[in-house]
């Protein structure tokens, strides 16, 4: 009988499995998928992930290296996950060795074992009494030992602090034989108790017939769209789902698209639920990380909340995925494997037989048009919650007024107004630094990034320009490079320069700024939002970062600078992200008893787009544009594919690019397919950045199923192209960014 070979996904580019024999000694009724093992790749060790065991071996068997190690007792990797990972390398034409690293918590990649944190516990040795007469001079010991007394169970060492115990005492108590320690695994929280902490609140009728449709699909693989205005009270409806999920002895998934709505969403679950609630992102620790993965797959963490990556999550008990926010951008991976987590939050959905809840007030074209289809079941919510009013909508035509730091004199009146009555304003401007750039007033200088395409903003309290493309910084010249004239300007205004100005014009009132660059330190968000939440008058300057998800009662003024901003873009989907951040910004406004107002600063006050927006809201603008895509043939009534390239020399990628597309259309010829266009080479909107110049082909199709019959043999065709090795290039399934 032939010796059986193992089929092992390596983390490497290469998209196909590796054979090795199994390591000697070992029975191959052992091995089962998703195990993990340690094999040579090359010169290096390198941890694999078994895919299949097989009989057979294109590799002659003499050339077969052994695998070194089985690291598994049993697989880390639960069947459900690993038909996810092989379904997501399918689709993305990525390396499956690859996914499984974007899968797999970083110990367990590194070949860690899939155990549990280790803990030292103390606890009394048998027989050992606090009036031993050995302790007649040693009172710390005494006390010690009379501490642990009173903990039968033990000690763990991690609140030897909290008791006031010395480690040291300790040692001397064990070495006495009074006291014995032993390693034991870190047990997870027990759970005590009904589910509930705090009483749900009272549902209006569309909140409950929400509520009601998704919970008649419990059982099965259902998909629905939840489409609420802004403060409609869809995280009600959430965790009204997960007690129910919960109360079935089912575990629920709950994805977030950023980072900093983390703490606060952890904070209102753990509010509402006596649950075991896991949270991952990459702020979280490795070792944090791996443990809350466990705890999922062995069914001991009840609820997970996570970003993208999150999706990856095991759960012994899968009973819900929510997708909160699911028209947001941030779920779609941008380098390595550029998979959509939504998208695939409705294929783990579907493969595991349970329902996915998407929500959001600003729904994706993309959702809106499989709701319209029947492919997802279209929920709304139309008012607001409570006793909130949707905001009032004003289009400030900025054309030939002054701007001072961006803020026009009626909106300066406005502030002022709001912030005399008691309340606080929100002023969004999506573009961090002080200025978008420094102009020389003599000769026209301008601050160029010398790797990108890109002008530098400018940073004013650091003294820097800095480029946000490839994080290439300078100090801010005192003359100008180009005339040694002293006469710089900053050009325009980021929220740096905003909230000098807003300081200035407004002194008796703290003005709060959120941008990347003022929440980079871990504590400052959360000590933000806390100054927020107290109420009391003061200004918020932000970019996008305060769109997202925050709940501010007293914020009754919103003035958005810059309304233009995605009214000329040469992206298709530009108005819609536009649209989107105009209405989810507005939305922080009268979230409470207080009405609100939104006031859009814009040179272009009669768009359609802005007067269909402000009059008639987001689903009628979302209806419009649908049918525009529709009429261009553009996703959601197409499917793209796009090849990007970048090279150190100019024309080099659009070289490559060009034996691309002739690869393409040979393809296409030969299998025959049609329905799909070669469109490019064409050079990036950004052209060159950090230092590269970058290209991109475009492959467009009418339906799914013919684009990605030629993906696969049309990716082996590239990767024998004489160029494919003196360029850096990509294929992404779905582009959300034609950049």
């Amino acid at each position: 009988m032939p010796a059986p070979i193992l089929r092992l996904a390596l983390p490497s580019p290469l998209r196909r499995l590796f054979d090795y024999r199994a390591p000697p000694g070992m029975p191959t009724a052992a091995l089962q998928p998703g195990m993990r093992l340690r094999v040579p790749f090359g010169r290096r060790e390198v941890v694999g992930v078994l895919v299949e065991v097989s009989g057979h071996s294109e590799v002659p068997a003499d050339k077969l290296k052994a695998a070194l190690e089985l690291l598994d007792p049993r697989p880390p990797l639960p069947a459900s996950l690993l038909r996810l990972c092989r379904w997501t390398a399918h689709y993305y034409q990525h390396s499956l060795g690859d996914t499984f690293g974007w899968a797999l918590p970083a110990l367990l990649r590194q070949g860690e074992p899939a155990e549990r944190r280790q803990e030292r516990w103390w606890q009394l040795a048998e027989g050992a009494r606090p009036d031993d007469p050995r302790l007649a001079r040693a009172p710390r010991q005494r006390e010690a030992l009379q501490a642990l007394a009173q903990h039968p169970r033990g000690v763990p060492q991690a609140v030897l602090g909290k008791l006031q115990l010395n480690k040291a005492s300790l040692d001397l108590l064990q070495a006495k034989g009074l006291l014995r320690s032993e390693v034991r695994e870190h047990a997870p929280r027990e759970r005590h108790g009904g589910w509930l902490l705090q009483a749900e609140l009272p549902l209006n009728d569309e909140q409950r017939e929400a509520v009601e449709a998704v919970r008649a699909g419990l059982g099965g693989f259902n998909a629905f769209l939840l489409a609420g205005v802004t403060g409609s009270g869809k995280t009600e409806v959430y965790l009204q789902l997960i007690r129910q999920v919960l109360e079935s002895g089912r575990q629920a998934l709950v994805l977030i698209p950023e980072i900093n709505l983390g703490p606060q969403t952890l904070e209102r679950f753990t509010r509402r639920f006596n649950a075991r609630i896991a949270l991952l992102h990459s702020g979280v620790g490795d070792r944090e990380r791996l443990d809350a993965w466990l705890a999922a797959r062995d069914g001991e963490a009840d609820i997970v909340i996570g970003t993208r990556s999150a999706l990856f999550t095991p759960l012994k008990h899968p009973g819900l995925i929510i997708v909160d926010e699911e028209h947001d951008a941030s779920y779609k991976q941008q380098e390595g494997l550029r998979y959509h987590a939504r998208d695939l939050a409705v294929v783990r959905a579907r493969q595991e037989e349970i329902p996915i809840l998407l929500g959001s007030a600003t729904p994706s074209l993309e959702s809106l048009h499989n709701a319209h289809t029947g492919r997802y079941a279209l929920l709304q919510l139309r008012q607001r919650a409570g006793h909130a009013r949707p905001p009032r909508f004003l289009r400030l035509d900025v054309k030939s007024r002054p701007l001072d730091a961006g803020i026009s004199p009626p909106l300066q009146q406005a502030i002022g107004r709001t912030l005399a009555a008691g309340q606080q304003v929100l002023v969004f401007l999506n573009r961090r630094g002080f200025a978008p750039t420094l102009l020389c007033h003599d000769c026209g200088w301008i601050a160029q990034c010398p790797r990108c395409d890109a002008r530098m903003t400018l940073h004013q309290r650091q003294r820097e320009l800095r480029c946000h493309h490839c994080g290439h910084a300078e100090r801010q010249p005192t003359a100008c490079p180009q005339c040694a004239r002293v006469d710089l300007r900053p050009v325009g205004a980021g929220t740096e320069r905003t909230e000098e100005r807003l300081a200035t014009l407004f002194p008796d009132y703290p003005v709060l700024r959120i941008d990347r660059d003022s929440t980079a330190r871990k504590d400052a968000l959360p000590r933000l939002l806390a100054i927020i939440r107290r109420g009391e008058p003061c200004l918020l300057v932000g970019t996008q970062m305060l769109a997202k998800g925050h709940h501010f009662p007293r914020v009754t003024l919103v003035a958005i600078l810059d309304a233009d901003g995605g009214l000329f873009s040469a992206d298709f989907r530009a108005s819609e992200r536009m649209a989107q951040l105009i209405v989810q910004v507005a939305g922080r406004a009268g979230r409470a008893e207080e009405p609100g107002t939104v006031i859009l600063q814009t040179h272009l006050a009669d768009h359609p787009l802005l007067v269909q927006l402000a009059e008639q809201g987001y689903l009628a603008f979302a209806a419009q544009a649908l049918e525009e895509r529709r009429a261009a043939g553009l996703p959601p009534f197409a499917h793209l594919a796009l090849l990007r390239a970048e090279a150190h020399r100019p024309g080099q990628a659009e070289g490559f690019l060009e034996q691309a597309g002739d690869e393409a259309q040979h393809l296409l010829d030969a299998l025959p397919l049609s329905g799909i266009e070669v469109l490019g080479p064409v050079p990036a909107p950004m052209e060159r950045r950090a230092g590269r110049h970058r290209a991109q082909l475009l492959l467009q199709a009418t339906s799914r199923a013919p684009l990605h019959r030629l993906l696969g043999p049309w990716l082996a065709a590239l990767e024998r192209l004489p160029g494919a090795r003196t360029v850096r290039w990509s294929l992404d399934v779905d582009p959300i960014d034609l950049y």
